[in-house]
């Protein structure tokens, strides 16, 4: 490549290319170097302990037969969760346009807790902690932030939210909100105004403390932390926080948790986390594969809303070979992979016109950005609780409807030392210091064709990885033990 080409390619975001047929495509920028000398880390698994646990020896799927305990038994929607969401709502909901967070509350009107447990445990079987991926027999598959802003309605910019990022404005002595609640039914109960009353400040930051505990991040304990007060004033004072990133990486050290659990004596046991956003998720991969239909039309316009109904009801083991067969069986990446792309999607005007980045506006151009560049992404609410990850779209290139490079870090593995970062509280240096622009990126909107075309470099590099650890049904069965579909 001559050195005025590869200059340009490094710097740009989207890397259009002609085939010997006239058809244009594009690939997922920038474009990095091939010198393994200078990055030692390939972005592929290093840590065979990190592998995905369908990899192991053996499986007993008897551990995951009990799954009221795997999962946290989250309260279903109830007569009063909505009497108090519709009576802020009816107060707040110009607040909530302005904040962004209008779309995302009308999730909390569907049973986001309503799981196929067998679902879930199969796709979280292909985790790699790692990568931070789902390993497909064709390459890494993630939830990406135009996966979430579809499903959820929130874009992917906004301010980021770390601890101390935003101080505490409002006093938290100064409101009335009592934590000695132990039950989300008893917070509601302590927190809502009497019908006809104005929504006060405090019910309103008490009712967004309630909705990220119990509706978003769903914290273990089942009750409502008082941690989540920094956020929930925030947001209260209109605050524009990037909730998508936040959501992002929470779902990251939520199935990284998992996933280590799964290689427990005992099983993995109480999983918690926004597991929602992974089953709706699911639900969209699959629904044409396994033929996911319901006749209930919700009255919310928003892709996650279709998709909470056409979660299946019927929890058996068996399901576990249906799901794992239909995962195995992505041995060519296809358009059910990259769901929201399509030009029927449902949502927010912003996105549902400008889902696609083959006809992306000068208007779409801050979002599309968002969707498609490196970042690091931070979950927890406290200082002992957050984790730094990176977001790699490089990583899932097809999924927006572009080709795959081969993909290298942006980064050196070793200039992130995020667990010292965090330990200081040193955010603000280590987002200096890792988003650093050496090399001001651009991204110039171009007409081409959505492909999932794969560079013959990235072909050879998967190949090598993927060749020891090629897997199909029967190999699955085989490694099973203790399990009625080892005798099918």
């Amino acid at each position: 490549m001559e050195e005025a080409s590869l200059k340009i390619f490094q710097s740009q975001v989207l890397l259009p290319f002609s085939l010997e047929n006239g058809n244009v495509h594009a690939f997922l920028g920038p474009f990095v170097g091939q010198n393994k000398k200078k990055f030692g880390n390939t972005l592929l698994p290093e840590d065979t302990s990190t592998l995905p646990f369908i990899h192991s020896a053996e499986i007993d799927l008897t551990l995951f037969n009990d799954t009221t305990k795997i999962f946290r038994a989250f309260p279903s929607v109830k007569d009063r969760h909505l009497q108090w969401l519709l009576r802020v709502e009816n107060a707040m909901k110009s607040s909530w346009l302005e904040t962004g967070i209008l779309d995302f509350i009308q999730l909390a009107k569907f049973d986001l807790h309503l799981f196929d447990p067998q679902m879930l445990l199969s796709a979280i079987f292909f985790w790699n902690r790692e990568t931070r991926a789902f390993e497909f027999s064709c390459g890494f598959i993630c939830p990406t932030l135009l996966d979430i802003a579809a499903i959820t309605g929130l874009p992917p910019v906004g301010d980021r939210f770390y601890p101390g990022a935003f101080e505490e404005e409002i006093s938290i002595k100064e409101l009335s909100i009592t934590w000695d609640k132990k039950t989300y039914l008893a917070f509601i109960n302590a927190h809502v105004g009497q019908p006809g009353t104005i929504v006060s400040p405090s019910e309103h930051i008490a009712f967004l403390m309630y909705w990220l505990s119990a509706c978003i991040f769903c914290t273990p304990s089942l009750q409502v932390p008082k941690y989540y007060y920094v956020l929930a004033q925030a947001l209260h004072l209109k605050k524009k926080i990037c909730l998508s990133k936040l959501l992002l990486a929470s779902l990251y050290t939520y199935l990284d948790e998992a996933s280590e659990s799964l290689s427990r004596e005992s099983g993995p046991q109480n999983l918690s986390g926004p597991l929602w956003l992974l089953q709706l998720w699911l639900n969209a991969i699959f629904e044409r594969k396994l033929s996911l239909t319901s006749t209930f039309v919700p009255s919310c316009e928003l892709e996650g809303a279709r998709l909470t109904t056409l979660t299946p009801r019927k929890h058996l083991v068996d399901n576990f070979a249906v799901y794992i067969d239909a995962i195995l069986s992505f041995s060519v990446f296809t358009e059910d992979l990259a769901p929201f792309i399509r030009p029927t999607l449902s949502g927010p005007s912003w996105l549902r016109r400008n889902n696609q980045v083959w006809s992306m506006t000068p208007y779409s151009l801050e979002m599309w950005s968002g969707f498609l560049s490196w970042d690091v992404i931070m979950s927890g609410m406290r200082q002992k609780d957050v984790i730094v990850y990176p977001y790699q779209p490089q990583l899932f290139a097809r999924q927006f409807g572009l080709c795959q490079m081969k993909p290298l870090p942006l980064q050196r593995k070793e200039s992130i030392d995020a667990d010292i970062c965090v330990e200081k509280g040193n955010y603000e240096e280590l987002l200096d210091l890792v988003l650093c622009p050496r090399k001001e990126l651009t991204l110039t909107p171009c007409n081409f064709l959505p492909s999932f075309l794969v560079s013959r470099c990235y072909f050879r590099w998967w190949c090598a990885y993927c060749v020891d650890r090629l897997l199909n049904f029967d190999a699955f069965l085989k490694k099973l033990i203790n399990s009625p579909l080892s005798w099918s």
